[in-house]
């Protein structure tokens, strides 16, 4: 099979993408904008959106880029070349976020302008 390695993404051709749309989703998962794309592609930006616009339809009507790159990602398509490197025998371990046990406060201050009339009394 196929693939087209980018700055730290792989794509897989024949799995539906044309070879430019793949090209142009690979760009956008490293969140390059379509000039950008453009100027890598050797392309105009119209084109580049054209190609988005067309993989977004390819792959189920995404709305934004982000979900056509999110799709693609689900479908195996594009993935991220990833190595992990573990030093040693220790894992360094997930701390879950702490939330407060009670409800957080708020202090308000509430301020009044005094007319002479009232100073007098």
């Amino acid at each position: 099979m196929d693939t087209i390695q980018i700055d730290g993404w792989q794509g897989r051709l024949g799995e539906g993408l044309a070879p430019r749309q793949l090209l142009a989703v690979l760009w956008a998962a490293t969140d390059k904008t379509a000039k950008e794309i453009a100027r890598l592609m050797d392309c105009s930006h119209y084109t580049v959106k054209q190609q988005l616009d067309d993989a977004r339809f390819k792959l189920g009507n995404q709305r934004t880029t982000r979900g056509l790159c999110l799709e693609a990602m689900r479908r195996g398509i594009i993935a991220p070349l990833v190595l992990a490197l573990f030093v040693g025998g220790e894992h360094a371990q997930v701390r879950p976020i702490r939330r407060p046990d009670a409800p957080r406060t708020q202090l308000v201050v509430r301020a009044q302008r005094l007319d002479e009339a009232q100073w007098a009394a």
